[in-house]
């Protein structure tokens, strides 16, 4: 039976977060999260190269690498389409956000070796989507990876002026609210489940 593309984009955001329930992505999502506008710069950012490289990377393989029998080779050219939309996103917030774009840092070019990027478009393969069901699963990936690092930068908001135990502090804090949201989100996996 072929899941609904629709119940794949809404089970991307919450059922089977990228980041909450498969835990890829974290690295970025953990350093950046301290301000909400840089967390959403990288989260949309995220967002635009997860939906496009899942549309182009189902295309790729379906299309070139399956009928030349070079299956082999997808983790080579799948990196490569993502390093080069990430290199055109930087491009774009370089152009259009400066300010963005320097917050960012050096975390805005690791988007390409971002586990969650590559992880989805293996998903696809793996789940045998469709070519809608694959963007359908990118772009509700990318939505779900910007609700985690939104809610995990006002979490750090709200508690960066209040006293908290010194071994909470820091890092501590981003874990432990990261494994409550991730329990938060594992609840609603008995909903719909598309893996």
């Amino acid at each position: 039976m072929e899941i609904n593309s629709y119940v794949i984009f809404f089970a991307a955001i919450f059922t089977s977060n990228i980041l909450l329930t498969n835990f890829l992505g974290m690295c970025s999502y953990l350093s950046v999260s301290r301000e909400l506008e840089s967390s959403f710069g990288l989260g949309m950012a995220v967002f635009f190269v997860l939906t496009v490289t899942s549309a182009l990377n189902y295309i790729i393989y379906h299309y070139i690498l399956v009928p030349l029998d070079l299956v082999y080779l997808q983790y080579i050219v799948f990196i490569i389409v993502i390093a080069a939309f990430v290199q055109l996103a930087e491009m774009v917030i370089e152009r259009f956000s400066p300010l963005l774009y320097y917050s960012l840092g050096i975390f805005l070019p690791l988007i390409t070796v971002n586990c969650a990027i590559l992880g989805v478009s293996l998903f696809l393969v793996i789940r045998q989507y469709s070519f809608i069901q694959s963007v359908a699963y990118g772009a509700g990936s990318g939505i779900g990876w910007l609700f985690a690092i939104m809610m995990l930068a006002g979490i750090r908001n709200r508690v960066k002026d209040k006293y908290l135990p010194k071994g909470m502090a820091g890092a501590a804090i981003s874990l432990l609210a990261t494994g409550i949201m991730a329990l938060a989100f594992i609840g609603f996996s008995g909903v719909v489940i598309i893996q």
